[in-house]
């Protein structure tokens, strides 16, 4: 085991073999969906403009008799089907994807409720993203397959279109249909944008299971 020293005293850290062990990497996958959800729950509850997959998400639940969780499940579901017709490299943490943030959604929304407030709301909406982005770093950092909608993404890259192109399309495609379906955009949805990317990558370079970790 690595070590390291506290005054006189060796500590040992935990080892590689340890953080990228199975259990270990299935607890973090748990963790991670559940942040996740949890964040974007934050979002929606804040109620100043939605990211835009969940703005599609938003619409087509006001649209139907889904909630927004719901929503984000069937769209999991059809975007699945889909990776698989694609013959894309999935794994376990792809059905978790599809399976568990929608339902974490709907449980954070019923217990958050509906804030009057409009410092709590902002303050929702702030911390929304960079939970989703601490969740990102757990469950992306676990390496068990990623979630359905970078699924999309990556399989457009495979057929020669370029991530970033790929990616501006997918979310493009996906406000579009949620504006047109009711969903919400405001300021939460451009501070989502903005800090969504380097949040991740903040957190994803700390909690990558196939990280080195070194002595100190």
């Amino acid at each position: 085991h690595l070590q390291r020293e506290i005054g006189c005293i060796p500590v040992p850290l935990p080892s590689v073999t340890t953080q990228t062990s199975l259990p270990w990497r299935f607890t973090r996958l748990g963790v991670g969906l559940v942040l996740f959800g949890v964040g974007l729950a934050l979002v929606v509850i804040g109620d100043f403009g939605l990211p835009p997959w969940d703005i599609f998400h938003q619409g087509l639940a006001e649209q139907t008799w889904l909630t927004i969780g719901t929503a984000m499940i069937l769209v999991g579901v059809v975007l699945l089907i889909a990776l698989l017709a694609l013959k894309e490299p999935l794994g376990i943490g792809t059905l978790a994807n599809v399976l568990v943030i929608g339902l974490v959604v709907d449980a954070a929304i019923n217990i958050g409720g509906n804030p009057s407030n409009s410092i709590i709301r902002a303050l929702c909406t702030f911390l929304g993203p960079l939970v989703v982005a601490l969740g990102s770093g757990f469950y992306i950092g676990a390496r068990l397959g990623p979630g359905p909608r970078d699924g999309l993404m990556t399989a457009l890259d495979r057929r020669g279109i370029a991530i970033w192109k790929a990616r501006t399309f997918i979310e493009g495609a996906a406000l579009a249909c949620g504006l047109v379906m009711g969903g919400t955009i405001g300021w939460g949805t451009v501070w989502f944008v903005v800090s969504i990317g380097p949040a991740v990558q903040f957190f994803l370079r700390r909690l990558d299971t196939q990280a080195n970790p070194e002595p100190e």
